[in-house]
């Protein structure tokens, strides 16, 4: 067992190589949500950001991870499966080496002894290292503006690093450490590139520390289309996607169809709502999944609310493929494979109307009245930043309206007014 245990570390090891996203320990959630997504982008099998966390221990729990979680590991890490991983993979120490240290235990811990005390000899005579100034962080200038409206869009970073005297100065544009740049000594200036929509927190790293932070919003200009290629999405513009409702002009739904591997398309509508808050709102909207050939058979359609603090994202699809989907509620993630989310199985080959309700963290949603899941979360959203309604292969959109469930402040984004503002 003890072996087996040291084998799982290797290759959670590799995986960390892998990413290069530093230590895992310093992972938050965002981090392994990308991750779950990348594993069954790659592998074509699902294992949740929950299932990831309790691998990497950073969720309490007892049971040894089961031959499913480890093969599709094994397989992300670059071998066919646990079993190749395993036989390729050694944890025996040289028994010759090991034998010679047992027969001199003694004469090693005796010189380890003697050094020790050598050691501490000379440091007492050297007297206390030096400790290095603490940076003044109120002189430090980390400040951030976009460059134009609209995507894709580039961010101009104005910097006063005089403080600062480090070998490591980076900015992370988001949340993924791999998006960094890095920074010189007296540097003033620096630009980053965003591709989509959303609000980010841009960091300061001196020597791998956060020394400062603030937010980052890119913003759409009315409704916004998206074909998701990565790393850079082909945009549509709002005046070819609305028309009273959001969907695909035909030649994109052309482009959509000659795709070979599974592909989305997204409607972004990103924009501050400073008056309606991501713990208490209500968002009605009516969607269908207008592609169902090759790869699209599921119907999959998500609704996604952005908050200044987190996300929750709604996956629907039919009835036939509930073990696919998944809720994420901020720091709440609840799949298919592990929870029973068959009620959102739906048929959206015919338009459906669905309503999410959140009151005080509690998720409600339902489609023509009835409910179809309830659920709750712990960490705030912050105040709603913006919805997207993305689709496996393509979709439409006829109604979407947000509010305060006080009634206090509401909006319809399908309003052609609304949209010119």
């Amino acid at each position: 067992m003890r072996s087996e245990h040291q084998l799982v570390k290797k290759c959670l090891l590799r995986i960390e190589n892998i990413l290069g996203w530093g230590a895992s320990d310093a992972w938050h959630n965002d981090m392994f949500l990308e991750l779950s997504d990348r594993i069954q982008q790659q592998t074509k099998v699902l294992l949740s950001p929950v299932t990831l966390k309790r691998v990497w221990g950073r969720v309490d729990y007892k049971s040894a991870p089961s031959i499913t979680t480890l093969n599709t590991l094994a397989k992300f890490a670059g071998f066919e499966n646990w079993r190749d991983f395993k036989s390729k993979t050694s944890t025996r120490k040289n028994s010759r080496i090991s034998k010679l240290i047992a027969a001199n235990l003694g004469v090693i811990m005796l010189g380890a002894s003697v050094m020790t005390i050598i050691f501490i000899s000379l440091f007492s005579l050297k007297g206390p290292a030096e400790e290095d100034e603490p940076i003044d962080v109120s002189k430090v200038v980390f400040e951030s503006r976009p460059i134009a409206k609209g995507l894709p869009n580039s961010v101009v970073f104005n910097l006063d690093l005089s403080e600062i005297d480090a070998d490591s100065i980076h900015i992370q544009q988001y949340w993924d450490p791999t998006k960094t740049i890095n920074l010189n000594q007296g540097q003033k200036q620096a630009t980053g590139q965003y591709y989509f929509p959303g609000y980010f927190r841009a960091k300061l790293l001196v020597d791998g520390k956060v020394l400062k932070q603030h937010d980052l919003f890119i913003k759409t200009e009315g409704w916004l289309g998206t074909l998701d290629y990565r790393p850079i999405p082909k945009y549509v513009k709002s005046n070819a996607i609305y028309d009273g409702k959001l969907s695909m002009p035909p030649h994109i739904l052309t482009e959509i169809a000659n795709v070979e591997e599974p592909f989305s398309s997204t409607f972004h509508m990103v924009k501050d709502f400073e008056s309606i808050s991501g713990d208490n709102f209500e968002l009605r909207s009516t969607i269908q999944n207008t592609y169902r050939d090759k790869w699209a058979v599921c119907q999959k359609a998500f609704i996604i609310v952005l908050g200044t603090k987190g996300a929750m994202v709604i996956s629907f699809g039919i009835p036939g493929c509930a073990s696919e989907l998944y809720v994420m509620m901020n720091d709440t993630y609840l799949n298919g494979k592990e929870h029973d989310l068959s009620k959102l199985g739906l048929d959206l080959s015919e338009a459906k109307d669905i309503r999410i309700e959140v009151k005080s963290k509690q998720l409600n949603i339902f489609v023509e009245d009835q409910q179809l899941f309830s659920g709750s979360y712990k960490e705030s959203m912050g105040r709603i930043a913006g919805v997207r309604y993305r689709f496996l292969g393509a979709g439409e959109v006829s109604q979407s309206k947000l509010a305060n469930l006080d009634g206090s402040s509401s909006i319809d984004f399908l309003d052609e007014n609304v949209l010119l503002k």
